[in-house]
């Protein structure tokens, strides 16, 4: 009787906690009065209920992109622009926001350097030395992420470009427009391929020219089979050649290509093989084999009977 009356009243408690967080739907009525019948939100309210990065770190990577921006070179600049279009513009940043970041990279790994040279007292020279070194290496870590993030992107599009070339063909024999056989593309696949296509349409439907539209693509991607695609479709466009022939051609080209960049990574990979081998597994493979023998004589001498 006991053990009953204690497990109902387990039950109780458990359904009042239940009832305490579930909390009922509020009506169309009382949904209308707490958007418009609430008091306005002040500034302080609108900007802290906005997130970290957009409160603290956007700001102030911005406050060191535009001092890092008056002593940077145009070109410099340009060219960290090209980039950014290389690697798909990672968080939508500008060429200014990168530099900001790379100021903010270069401030936090000084700071993480300068730390335990102070706390230890490391010498004046040292600590100026080992403070530039990481600064320096701070400012060019996020470049080495770019380059990183470029190379990704390319290896990615190259892989998808056959199997888009085949989709396109086939859309095209089929008697699509090749405005839409890229549609198709979009639609049947998400890489990096499908979505510089899906920008060359958006492009297309605001009222820039096709062709000029590809040659931005080919510009933002920089991969040179992409590039010869691009002017191959341009070119028959330009005189007036089949455009389904062109395609089922640089499908076949793609498709060989691939089959050689296969056949390439085969063989390098006994090379690539040799260097795991020599200083990882061999030394291994010895330590198993040879150790027991070294300590047994070892433990009983090289020159006993």
């Amino acid at each position: 009787m006991a053990l009953l009356l204690a497990a109902l009243m387990g039950l109780a408690i458990v359904m009042v906690f239940v009832g305490m967080s579930v909390s009922p739907q509020p009506t169309a009525v009382q949904a209308r009065l707490r958007t418009y019948g609430a008091r306005p939100r002040t500034l302080a309210e609108i900007e802290l209920s906005q997130p970290f990065g957009e409160r603290i770190i956007l700001p102030l990577i911005r406050g060191i992109s535009g001092f890092i921006s008056r002593f940077a070179p145009q070109r410099n600049v340009e060219e960290l622009k090209r980039k950014l279009d290389l690697a798909g513009n990672p968080n939508n940043w500008s060429s200014a926001d990168f530099l900001g970041v790379r100021g903010l990279a270069a401030l936090i790994t000084t700071a993480v350097v300068a730390l335990p040279l102070v706390s230890f007292r490391a010498p004046a020279p040292n600590f100026v030395l080992f403070v530039v070194i990481a600064a320096v290496l701070g400012f060019y870590l996020p470049l080495f992420w770019l380059n990183s993030k470029i190379r990704g992107r390319q290896h990615n599009v190259q892989r998808a470009l056959p199997d888009a070339l085949d989709l396109l063909t086939v859309s095209v024999e089929a008697g699509l427009g090749f405005d839409a056989a890229i549609v198709k593309v979009v639609e049947k696949s998400d890489t990096d391929l499908s979505r510089e296509f899906a920008r060359v349409i958006q492009e297309i439907r605001l009222g820039k020219v096709r062709r000029e539209a590809l040659r931005e693509m080919a510009n933002r991607i920089g991969v040179p089979d992409v590039t010869n695609f691009i002017a191959a479709v341009i070119q028959a466009d330009q005189l007036g050649v089949s455009l389904s022939k062109v395609l089922r051609i640089q499908s076949e080209q793609m498709r060989v290509k691939r089959r050689q960049r296969a056949e390439e990574l085969a063989a390098q990979a006994p090379v690539k093989m040799m260097f795991p081998l020599v200083f990882l597994v061999f030394p291994s493979i010895m330590i198993v084999l040879l150790g027991p023998a070294v300590l047994i004589f070892m433990g009983q001498g090289f020159g006993a009977k």
